[in-house]
């Protein structure tokens, strides 16, 4: 068999999405050339088509991050026991995740060190330092790092044993200053993934049994993938005065007494890339938002080898006309492929635009722009070129998020009772709104008969629910119930 047949085989290599939607994330993955599987139980190895990915997530949140004025610092990835030891419900909460080194150097050590699975306790030792007066405050601090859970399940860039993130941690004077922090990251998120990601979310907070190990309250982003399943796509935490209580990080007040800081983390991590391919990809393959997709444009000549030169010299010089304009565009003038199989592997890459360019285009001062997301082909003037190409771009994000939207939208019930839930998980896919009276025995009870949890009480539910779908009480809150990763 021939390279190029073998290649074709493989671009359409792609398990339906209908016929098996985990089969179908993993085939994406790989013919992507996302990642590999490490030698490590759980661990993946970043190829640079998924680390570009969160390279992007990571500049732009960065950059949002520091306009509101936080800084980035790193601290270090081993943290001693007693660390854990000092707020008890944290240790209780990470214990069966953490991994421990109890021996370094040839030498067993005198106390164990756990591999960061969050750094609350270590930053929290550190400000308890670095933290004298009021006038230390707010303390506005994030760093980019790699944590470790030792995850029992697994599933490539969704759930790993080790996984990137970003964990802002800050420290304030009162309770009002550190919750208006927390819902200020939390906002920044829900934009973030709405506006960069085209994924749309639902912001609320979290139940008291799904809030993080040591937070007082906890708010949360949740998306819904093509298979109806939800995905925590970030989480802010106010965590009142427990971890300054338990690492005493105090200032002095203007009043010259002594008082505990009010203090805060938030984060999102290499998740989001599980997300995004979740969330927008298709039975070809991937399909990445302009905003964020490594290449937003692939400019591919056609045509007979006696035109060849002079198509490839003006398919140059239209592409130094989009990278001066700031596109991330690239060429593919291989010879040894034809275009046709050109076409299948970008569109499987996601690659958003693709750029046509052959002899009679030319001849007629225009060029072929296809949509990766509608397939619509535009017939576009060499002259109007770049900004075509800007507006379909423009037009291709928007499109994403409306199309992700409505899905969600259409996959959102109501369920009443505990049998109407049951019956919807069973037949459908999606979240369900439902009343609940605010207890953890009915939570369990819908987690135990459904496989559903709690994702959260949303802000803005659309509808009231008046009674707990599992006892028939007056509801306390509405909550959007869903299976998730």
């Amino acid at each position: 068999m021939s390279n190029q047949k073998q290649d074709k085989q493989f671009v359409k290599e792609i398990t339906p999405q209908g016929e098996d939607f985990s089969r179908w994330y993993i085939d994406v993955i790989k013919k992507a050339d996302l990642m590999s599987y490490s030698p490590v139980r759980g661990c993946i190895v970043f190829k640079p088509e998924g680390y570009e990915l969160w390279e992007n997530i990571q500049r732009e949140l960065d950059r949002r991050f520091k306009e509101t004025g936080h800084r980035n610092a790193y601290f270090p990835l081993f943290i001693p026991e007693s660390f854990f030891q000092k707020e008890k419900e944290h240790v209780e909460g990470f214990n069966p995740e953490l991994p421990w080194v109890t021996e370094a150097g040839g030498e067993k050590l005198e106390e164990r060190l756990a591999i960061r699975p969050t750094s609350e306790t270590m930053i929290g030792h550190m400000y308890a330092e670095w933290i004298n007066s009021y006038r230390d405050l707010p303390l506005l601090i994030n760093q980019w790092a790699n944590v470790v859970r030792w995850e029992k399940r697994t599933l490539p860039f969704l759930r790993t044993s080790e996984f990137l993130w970003q964990e802002g941690h800050t420290a304030h004077e009162d309770e009002a200053d550190a919750r208006k922090e927390t819902m200020q990251m939390l906002e920044i998120y829900r934009s973030f993934a709405e506006e960069f990601l085209a994924i749309p979310v639902i912001m609320g907070q979290k139940t008291p049994s799904e809030k993080f190990a040591g937070a007082v309250d906890t708010y949360s982003i949740e998306a819904m993938m093509k298979d109806g399943k939800a995905v925590q796509a970030g989480t802010s935490h106010y965590l009142g005065t427990n971890f300054a209580v338990a690492f005493d990080i105090k200032y002095l007040d203007r009043e010259n007494q002594h008082r505990f800081c009010h203090t805060t983390s938030w984060g999102v991590s290499t998740r989001l890339i599980g997300a995004l391919i979740m969330v927008h990809g298709d039975d070809r393959g991937l399909a990445l938002p302009p905003k964020i997709a490594p290449t937003q444009v692939i400019m591919i000549p056609i045509g007979p080898p006696k035109t060849r030169e002079q198509v490839v010299g003006r398919v140059d010089e239209l592409y130094a006309q989009l990278k001066q304009a700031g596109v991330r565009a690239k060429v593919d003038d291989r010879p040894d492929q034809s275009p046709g199989w050109k076409f299948n592997e970008y569109e499987m890459r996601g690659v958003p635009v693709r750029v046509e360019l052959g002899p009679r285009d030319m001849e007629n001062g225009q060029v072929v722009l296809v949509s990766r997301i509608t397939g619509e082909k535009r017939v576009v003037r060499q002259d109007q070129f770049v900004e075509e190409v800007q507006k379909l771009l423009t037009e291709t994000q928007q499109e994403m998020y409306d199309r992700a939207k409505r899905f969600r939208d259409e996959s959102m019930t109501e369920a009443d009772t505990l049998d109407e839930l049951k019956s919807f998980l069973e037949q459908k896919r999606g979240f369900a709104l439902s009343g609940w009276c605010g207890s953890a025995a009915c939570e369990a009870q819908v987690k135990e008969e459904t496989g559903a949890t709690s994702r959260n009480i949303p802000f803005e539910p659309g509808v009231s629910k008046p009674k707990c779908l599992v006892c028939g009480e007056d509801a306390k809150h509405t909550v959007v119930f869903g299976k998730s990763y």
